[in-house]
């Protein structure tokens, strides 16, 4: 994921596989099983995610909990579109989105049609909603 470094990324994709906030030994914990980490790395990178305003942090007794902020879908839609805005607006942004759309496979293919489906839907019950 761009703008995330390997252990951030590794931190992250925790939270989510979880439906409780975790604490730092939690973590700490899950990673150590596939690498050698020390708490106090994990304690950092947690720390700095909450700076980036990827997690929250909580206080709990003691300890502090970290949850993700996002679902990984909606941090990745916000990626793609802080990407998109670092084209042009005049045929940059419509270029990229056309180099996009040709290496999205078949599936993807479908999502992109029925996400579209949909908006249009949606515009279309705006105008006739608007005086």
């Amino acid at each position: 994921m761009a703008g995330l470094g390997e252990l951030e990324r590794a931190v992250m994709d925790h939270l989510w596989s979880t439906t409780e906030p975790q604490t730092v030994r939690q973590v700490h914990e899950a990673l150590a099983t596939h690498r050698e980490l020390a708490y106090t790395t994990v304690m950092t990178v947690l720390q700095r995610l909450a700076k980036k305003h990827l997690v929250i942090q909580q206080r709990d007794d003691r300890a502090h909990r970290y949850l993700p902020v996002n679902k990984r879908e909606e941090l990745v839609a916000s990626l793609m579109v802080d990407a998109l805005a670092q084209a042009p607006e005049s045929g940059g942004r419509a270029a990229a989105l056309v180099h996009f759309v040709g290496q999205v496979n078949a599936d993807e293919a479908d999502a992109l049609r029925e996400a579209l489906a949909a908006l249009e839907v949606r515009e279309s019950a705006k105008k006739d909603v608007r005086p």
